[in-house]
């Protein structure tokens, strides 16, 4: 039947049939007010970039000096140093309270779906990067070329890929928690004397030595931070309190990130024009490296356009560009940044607060993919590494071409997501097949073209992996409310803390919290046993 059903209030203990409040029917104005008092930084944001591009080209023929173009940069200077001041306490607060929230076997679901996940689309990427390479041909004929033509400075790396992987391994467990933060492992290498030859010379052998580098172990700290919050969960009652502190430590970095978020469009403004101004010859790093950049951007539109999306609606049936449309801000600040690693910030409020992700599965996914989902820079480097081999007239073999999707797709784990990061990973794959390293500076000089699509298709992978664990957590919850399974064994647990609700602040409170009333007399003497019960495990 389709009557309307009458809410029912309260009012002295009695209860009294109030109907529904009648819908008011908007104007125009107050429609397009309400559109742009939503959209308002997503506008600011995409209009940052066009005034950006012309306030370039109009400063690009005052002929800055170095130290003006400083100065000009400054404000997009300013804008990243918020963003990466951010990262740290955003990645280890909402991983330990996203990993806190979930109990080990739905952890251990997630997680494995997750990961999954992330190895076969940043694989798909690897072999379109490859196929694209050998049809479109980017190092053919442009034999020629070489790094003096473009004033380009050579880049050096003579790391060996075993040692690559050992680093990456190293890293993953951080020797200092503090140094981590800011310091990683990396390999060097030193040449030790060995005794004498037979001609009296002495005979070197090169031996690899441990060395700090500048730079986030977000790797290291991603770990930890999992399984802190696993253990935190392992301790029931006592652990709650620490779990309720990282939950309010990670609502007020958010509200942090809010605030940051009004200043995006005036650095993105400035970060675009800044490198308008900053670029020499255009033209020629066009005409020399074109079908390279053609061949990049194209398989990131393919694998970003195309795939992903397709991927995303295998799994949910639910149109995923609708999906995408809440995320231009993330979107137009990962393009703007070329860094995974500061998109996070907004990637995380646009994904809880446009696509209603629950916030338990975007910050444990969200922070994870942001450091090992790397599907945009898996298909440039697959392209740049097929294109270094066609520039020295190198003909690859299958056992190559394998060897190049499995390092790429294994060694975008450890690629950092900073701006020219995936450089590092090309010389790990250049090593594996054996081709030389001096032709990656190349590869830099147009980086900054390239990793704009580059970063943003890493984090549309990351966005649409948080969509897919969304919905196929929110399947399990209905098909266990359909089987009457008890509530401890549902998917997604809550911390259950003894507080006083706060409606009003509902927004600001943390996901992972049950706020439960001690003032309820009747049920007060009766739920005595049952509470007492339930403290025992009261944390899933």
């Amino acid at each position: 039947m389709a009557l309307m059903e009458e809410k029912k209030s309260e009012l002295n203990g009695h209860a009294v049939s109030v109907p529904p409040p009648k819908p008011t029917k908007k104007t125009p104005k107050e429609k397009l007010l309400m559109f742009l008092s939503r959209n308002l930084v997503v506008i600011l944001t995409v209009s940052g970039v066009l005034v950006g591009v012309g306030l370039g080209m109009i400063v690009r023929r005052a002929e800055l000096t170095p130290a003006q173009m400083t100065y000009f940069a400054f404000p997009g200077e300013m804008l990243l140093r918020m963003l990466k001041m951010i990262i740290l306490p955003l990645v280890v607060c909402s991983l330990v309270s996203g990993a806190a929230s979930l109990d080990t076997r739905s952890l251990g679901k997630l997680g494995g779906i997750a990961v999954t996940y992330f190895l076969v689309t940043t694989l798909i990427a690897s072999a379109i990067g490859v196929a694209l390479a050998f049809i479109i041909k980017p190092g053919v004929g442009a034999g020629a070329l070489n790094t003096n033509d473009l004033s380009l400075e050579s880049v050096s790396t003579n790391k060996e890929t075993a040692d690559s992987f050992l680093d990456l391994a190293r890293n993953l467990f951080p020797s200092n928690l503090v140094a981590a933060a800011f310091r990683s492992y990396a390999t060097d290498y030193k040449m030790i004397a060995i005794g004498n030859s037979t001609n009296g010379t002495l005979n070197y052998q090169k031996v690899p030595v441990g060395t700090d580098t500048d730079g986030m172990n977000i790797l290291g700290l991603v770990l930890f931070a999992m399984v802190f919050g696993v253990a935190l969960r392992k301790l029931g009652a006592e652990g709650e309190e620490l779990i309720r502190f990282f939950n309010a430590f990670n609502e007020a970095t958010m509200v942090l990130v809010s605030w940051i978020m009004w200043y995006v469009p005036v650095g993105i403004m400035f970060l675009v024009g800044s490198k308008i101004v900053e670029m020499e010859d255009v033209v020629l790093l066009v005409t020399s490296l074109g079908k390279y950049i053609f061949a990049s951007i194209l398989g990131h539109i393919i694998h970003g356009g195309i795939i992903l999306p397709l991927i995303y609606f295998g799994f949910t049936r639910k149109n995923p560009f609708s999906f995408l449309s809440g995320l231009i801000t993330p979107f137009t600040t990962a393009f703007a940044t070329c860094s995974s690693s500061a998109t996070l910030p907004s990637m995380m409020k646009c994904v809880e607060e446009n696509n209603g992700v629950d916030k338990r599965i975007s910050r444990f996914i969200l922070p994870i993919g942001a450091t090992v989902n790397m599907d945009g820079a898996a298909i440039f480097q697959c392209i740049a590494a097929v294109f270094i081999a066609q520039l020295n007239n190198v003909e690859l073999n299958a056992g190559q071409i394998f060897t190049i999707l499995v390092t790429a797709t294994a060694s975008s784990v450890g690629a950092a997501g900073i701006p020219a990061g995936g450089i590092i990973t090309i010389a790990i794959i250049l090593e594996a097949i054996g081709l030389p390293t001096n032709d990656l500076s190349l590869m830099l000089a147009v980086d900054w073209i390239v990793d704009r699509t580059t970063t943003v298709v890493n984090v549309e992978g990351d966005a649409l992996g948080a969509g897919i664990l969304h919905h196929i957590n929110e399947k399990e919850l209905k098909r266990q409310k359909q089987l009457g399974e008890p509530k401890e064994d549902q998917e997604l647990k809550e911390v259950k803390v003894e507080a006083v609700a706060n409606i009003q602040a509902e927004e600001e409170t943390s996901p992972l919290v049950t706020h439960q009333k001690q003032g309820d007399d009747s049920c007060h003497s009766s739920c005595d046993t049952v509470d007492d019960k339930e403290g025992v495990e009261s944390v899933l």
